[in-house]
């Protein structure tokens, strides 16, 4: 006998799926904003190649692009604008943890809630840039 989804899970996969729609018309949106040159580019569409094959330090270092959160202050320019809907994309699941916990604390899930809050607080910390780990 099949197990029937629960109300968490079926709120999660709703959020999901139109987020991953609001993200791929962003992305097909911004895309068309950066191959048609209605905004300037930080780097022309010429010189992309060239950045290609660099190490991540490099580029940022050759391109003069900051690291991190910077992108949000260029979003002035094409080929920074795709930036936003990755980072909602890359937000998702966070968004979805924090729609399901008042229905598992409402349940009386505790244990569940509880870890939904720490997904969302190691996701959150993750994300802010706070933690620097790796060749990066």
């Amino acid at each position: 006998m099949a197990q029937k989804a629960t109300e968490e899970q079926v709120l999660y996969a709703n959020i999901l799926n139109r987020g991953m729609l609001i993200g791929l018309a962003g992305l097909v949106l911004t895309f068309l904003v950066y191959v048609s040159g209605l905004l300037p580019l930080k780097i022309p569409l010429s010189e992309v190649q060239h950045y290609w094959v660099m190490p991540v330090h490099e580029y940022l270092q050759e391109s003069g692009i900051p690291a991190g959160w910077a992108w949000l202050g260029s979003l002035d320019h094409g080929d920074m604008l795709n930036f936003l809907p990755i980072a909602l994309l890359s937000a998702l699941t966070i968004l979805c943890y924090l729609a399901i916990i008042p229905g598992l604390l409402r349940k009386k899930d505790t244990v569940y809630a509880v870890l939904a809050l720490v997904e969302v607080a190691v996701l959150v910390l993750a994300a802010s840039g706070l933690l620097s780990v790796g060749g990066h």
